[in-house]
């Protein structure tokens, strides 16, 4: 088993990485005897993994109880975090309870959210089944519902006791869920590691395919990643703003489209490419540079062209009600080179609807 710690002022958590953890009654510390459980988990997931869990909870001596909330990023909303509330109070769950998030990454920041509102706030644990939500969203605490006008407008920093990741889960996941994932991934080697990001270029066909072995290094290396920066900056104060390449482009063409229809990473990805043509655009990197990050999201089997039909002008509405927008500036996250990121609002409108141009299907 492989671990990484997430080390905060006031605590540390960790993330438990292997094959078949989700069958081991020890995966679930802190949990123990006695404890009271409530599983979050959709009804896609829940066939696969739900009786696995519940077993091994009962094992350790848990009480659980579960709810299923629809699927998808389009019931990432107040109505799926009120049928949590229902269900926590209808089995009498108090605030010793702890809370499961038992899927992707709708139900993790949704079940987050859900745990840091709930009587002011209950224990919680990731068990994420995909591999965005491995690589990322499981880790580092931010968790929100989305608003009809915004994505993730609702929510709150609320970190978990512990995130457990079993790589079989990724075994029941579609293909293209795979290929989101892999935009994260993709990311972290963009911002921080340049020597991360060309073994990508060497693994990538590995990682499509799912190569347990690949698959174990490029988790652990992105979760240390993620855990390094969130103990430096854990409400993204300063460089945890970082990880948001691509994702002020990419949220506006995931609420355009309507939530689900483009999957996160499938935004992120495009969102990635405008970002570094931009970032070309300002004088930071080359035109190669560029063409290697859209090749390396082509062979992950990603878009690299916004959708059919999205226009330029049709990203700015959403772009300026972005959460990192300050003092009437649209701030960026842009690249200075190859695994390394910086926050900058010296770009124009003109240049960001250049940059967006570039990537817009003709």
């Amino acid at each position: 088993m492989l671990q990484v710690n997430v080390e905060l002022k006031e605590r540390r958590y960790p993330i438990r990485i292997a094959a078949g953890l989700l069958n081991e009654p020890n995966s679930y510390a802190p949990l123990k005897a006695g404890d009271k459980v409530m599983i979050v988990s959709t009804p896609t997931i829940a066939p696969h993994y739900l009786a696995t869990v519940e077993k091994a909870l009962t094992k350790l001596g848990c009480s659980v109880d579960s709810v299923l909330i629809p699927d998808g990023e389009k019931y990432k909303n107040l109505e799926s975090l009120n049928l949590i509330f229902t269900a926590l109070l209808e089995k009498n769950h108090n605030r010793d309870t702890t809370l499961i998030a038992l899927g992707g990454g709708v139900i993790g920041d949704i079940a987050g959210y859900a745990a840091a509102s709930y009587q002011r706030g209950i224990r919680f644990i990731q068990i994420p089944t995909t591999l965005l939500a491995q690589v990322d969203s499981s880790v580092g605490g931010k968790t929100a519902v989305n608003h009809p006008l915004g994505k993730n407008m609702v929510g709150a920093f609320y970190q978990p006791a512990s995130v457990i990741i079993d790589t079989n889960t990724l075994h029941t996941l579609a293909k293209r869920e795979v290929s989101a994932g892999l935009a994260e991934v993709i990311k972290y080697g963009a911002i921080f590691d340049e020597q991360f990001f060309t073994w990508l270029e060497e693994n990538i066909d590995k990682l499509v395919a799912l190569d347990q072995q690949a698959l174990e290094y490029c988790i652990q290396r992105c979760c240390q990643l993620k855990a390094d920066v969130v103990a430096r900056d854990e409400t993204e104060k300063g460089d945890r703003a970082l990880l948001n390449l691509g994702h002020t482009f990419g949220h506006a063409i995931e609420a355009h489209m309507g939530y689900g229809n483009w999957l996160h990473g499938e935004g992120v990805a495009v969102g990635m490419l405008e970002a570094a043509e931009l970032s070309r655009m300002l004088g930071n990197i080359s035109e190669s540079d560029v063409s290697r990050l859209e090749k390396l999201i082509a062979r992950a089997v990603l878009p690299t062209t916004s959708p059919d039909g999205m226009q330029s002008q049709e990203y700015l509405p959403y772009m300026w009600r972005d959460k990192k927008v300050l003092a009437g500036k649209l701030r960026l996250i842009l690249l200075k080179a190859l695994g390394q990121a910086y926050v900058t609002a010296e770009a124009t409108e003109d240049q960001v609807l250049a940059a967006i141009e570039k990537f817009t299907q003709k």
